[in-house]
């Protein structure tokens, strides 16, 4: 599944664990974060952090910059819009295919 080149799959799988989720919020609210300071606002080791960036950044989420011994994440919202864009728009079709399937029950009923 891809939307606007972004794997909706990885997206979705990345945002189907709280602590990922809870993780991209601290990072949104933060701008630029190490995984050190993102784990002293988490209840989650700093190794767990790194674990979950990973799948964060596996998915486009996140991106890291070294900045000399550390790396500074930051949060990328754009795979977050394609995927609910995607969403959407599967919603969308299940819908006309629910009303077209209700108006052919009610006339031929």
């Amino acid at each position: 599944m891809t939307a606007a080149g972004v794997d909706v799959g990885a997206v979705l799988a990345a945002m189907a664990d709280p602590t990922r989720r809870q993780l991209l919020d601290v990072l949104v609210e933060a701008g630029r974060a190490s995984a050190t300071t993102l784990a002293g606002r988490l209840p989650v080791s700093r190794q767990a952090v790194v674990k979950h960036l990973r799948v964060l950044e596996d998915a486009g989420l996140v991106a890291g910059v070294r900045a000399g011994r550390e790396v500074l994440y930051s949060a990328h919202t754009e795979p977050l819009d394609a995927s609910a864009r995607w969403l959407a728009d599967r919603a969308a079709a299940w819908d006309r295919r629910l009303a077209a399937l209700k108006r052919a029950a009610e006339q031929g009923g």
